[in-house]
């Protein structure tokens, strides 16, 4: 201790300051705002990954399937393939429906798999089964599997995520999948334009994996963030070698093919599930996240809900998306059963970003 006070004697004013002050507030800031600044220096240890080759899409209602065919450089069918949707479902009801009523013509079976189980690991309840009723229009092609939850704590949900995604390859054997259909690999909020599957189930020659580039909306078709949205796929099936994932299989992407609709929920209740429930909850820093009150102001303003910096490569994108999205109030080329129901799904559409409590 006799030696502590000497030390301490021996220091001025502005070293007090500096030991008792600056450093605490340095230290809790760090603690607070560390993930915005490891985002932000991302550029500086991660390289941006290799460009996709994008295929351009040409697309007009009067125009023959042959010739759109023949545009892309690809030859047409004698008949379609035939088409399997898979995918894993959570909570997202009014998303499944949206995303069922658009591909529906196309589509020769629809495959979905539901846990008990969060891929964070906790317990929910079947929530496609209560809601079954409701989406009876796919009855007579739908292929529905459930699966038990692991339930393991700390485990990285990551794990929990591959884990269903293996018990969907089985499923899809089930449906009666056969080599050279078509197979749709992406998240239920990935939603293909009806179009860009009715085009890729007729033409020829094309490529055996391609991926769809969607327009990227956050909370509601009113918050554009850009058109980068790349995981959802497309294959054409091979026994044995084709597997259910979700990151990137190819380098060929096909422009302007859907919509990504992320965190697109009609309640409060639903954006707290999902925060607490998806592979990244981790991002739930502190418990006021969870807030309704912010998460509502959050939706209306078009910010972050885990008030993170944008996930870009170089410093001047990252800086481009900083703050809000901008609003868009464009309804234009979007699913049509949302403008037919529009009074149903107004949540979605610009102008409505108030949710029920």
């Amino acid at each position: 201790m006799s030696r502590i006070r000497c030390i301490l004697r021996g220091l001025d004013v502005k070293t007090y300051i500096f030991l008792f002050a600056i450093i605490p507030m340095c230290t809790l800031g760090v603690y607070i705002h560390g993930q915005k600044i490891s985002y932000f220096l991302r550029p500086l240890w991660e390289k941006p990954p290799k460009p996709f080759h994008v295929i351009p899409h040409y697309y007009h209602e009067n125009v023959s399937m042959e010739n759109l065919c023949k545009l892309h450089g690809w030859g047409v069918r004698e008949f379609p393939r035939h088409v399997y949707d898979a995918v894993l479902f959570s909570n997202e009801i009014e998303i499944l429906t949206l995303r069922w009523k658009e591909l529906y013509p196309y589509i020769t079976e629809f495959v979905l798999l539901e846990s008990n189980s969060t891929f964070s690991g906790l317990p929910k309840p079947f929530v496609f089964n209560s809601n079954r009723a409701q989406l009876k229009f796919v009855e007579p092609r739908l292929t529905y599997g459930t699966i038990g939850g692991r339930f393991k704590k700390g485990e990285n949900p990551f794990i929990e995520e591959a884990y269903q995604r293996v018990a969907l390859d089985q499923l899809l054997k089930i449906a009666g999948i056969t080599d050279d259909d078509l197979l749709i690999m992406s998240d239920v909020d990935e939603i293909p334009s009806a179009h860009t599957i009715n085009l890729l189930r007729w033409c020829d020659q094309v490529p055996s994996i391609i991926h769809l580039q969607l327009k990227n909306y956050l909370y509601s078709f009113e918050f554009l963030l850009d058109e980068k949205s790349w995981r959802a796929s497309v294959h054409r099936y091979k026994s044995g070698k084709t597997r259910y994932a979700h990151y990137r299989q190819s380098d060929d992407i096909l422009a302007d093919s859907g919509w990504h609709c992320s965190f697109c929920f009609r309640r409060i209740s639903d954006f707290i599930f999902k925060m607490k429930a998806y592979s990244h909850n981790d991002r739930v820093r502190f418990s006021h996240y969870l807030s309704p009150d912010r998460i509502q102001k959050v939706i209306c303003k078009g910010a972050d809900l885990f008030d993170m910096l944008p996930e870009e490569y170089t410093f001047k994108e990252i800086i481009g998306k900083m703050g809000p999205i901008p609003h868009s109030y464009s309804a234009v080329h979007l699913p049509a059963f949302i403008l037919e129901n529009a009074k149903e799904y107004k949540f979605l559409l610009p102008g409505n970003c108030m949710r029920e409590g």
